[in-house]
């Protein structure tokens, strides 16, 4: 889990926003809201088939705003599946 959110974290701070991400990647998903395993710094769970998580970073630069997009990914035994697969092409409104 934290290999998953060192990766969030090295993407964003390519682009110099990891100062605002201040919170973990991403959580187990089921039936609570936030559930184990999170995938966050300093968490030794590791990803096996079966495992579901979000992976949904968010950076918030106060006074402008935030932006979180979140993926659901399953684990299979030879690959991960993200289960909704929507175009992640910025859209102005």
């Amino acid at each position: 889990m934290r290999d998953v959110d060192a990766a969030a974290r090295t993407t964003l701070a390519r682009y110099k926003l990891d100062k605002y991400f201040v919170h973990s990647t991403g959580h187990g998903l089921g039936l609570e809201v936030h559930e184990d395993p999170r995938v966050a710094r300093g968490q030794k769970a590791r990803l096996g088939p079966g495992t579901v998580v979000t992976i949904e970073p968010g950076v918030y630069v106060p006074g402008v705003g935030g932006i979180r997009i979140e993926d659901d990914v399953a684990v299979h035994e030879d690959r991960s599946e993200i289960l909704n697969p929507l175009s992640a092409d910025f859209m102005e409104l």
